[in-house]
């Protein structure tokens, strides 16, 4: 005679927006730097060497991912993007899903701005120059290392609608 084996469930693993809301906070911004700076200078290099981000030297713009909790404020400093503490002089703000369709040009940017998906509020101005050079790449920002990671996050996002 054999004994029934007891169930053993485990906990399934947290909803990523759930995990990087709760991990956010208590990443230090030196711990972001290493990890977002080299990936956006590196994916901006050509526009950042032709002078096409100039606009943004000593300025800020903040970019905030509302449902995962993320606020990153960017600025220029001697040809390179870097990341702040200090408030942006402007925001684009919207949801994961809005930003990952602006990154892999799945949806046309005016509409997702036009449908309010993603605001700019601030200096709006500001926020129309950077929305504009993200919009005039071409193939938009996905490509290389960061493309892949960005399509792999947009089949997370299309198994969790």
């Amino acid at each position: 005679m054999s004994l029934p084996l007891p169930s053993l469930s485990l906990p399934r693993p947290p909803v990523p927006s759930r995990l990087i809301r709760t991990l956010d906070p208590c990443v230090p911004l030196a711990v972001k730097r290493r990890l977002v700076e080299p990936l956006l200078n590196r994916t901006f290099a050509e526009p950042l060497e032709e002078g096409e981000f100039d606009a943004l030297e000593g300025r800020r713009i903040s970019l905030a991912i509302e449902d995962l909790g993320v606020m990153l404020t960017l600025s220029l400093e001697d040809q390179r993007l870097v990341l702040t503490r200090e408030a942006g002089e402007a925001t684009i703000r919207g949801g994961w899903r809005e930003f990952l369709c602006l990154a892999t040009r799945r949806e046309d940017p005016d509409s997702l701005f036009f449908q309010r998906r993603l605001l700019i509020e601030g200096d709006t101005e500001l926020g129309l120059m950077v929305k504009n050079l993200l919009d005039g790449r071409e193939e938009g920002l996905a490509q290389g290392p960061f493309g892949e990671l960005l399509v792999r996050l947009e089949r997370l996002a299309r198994r969790t609608t």
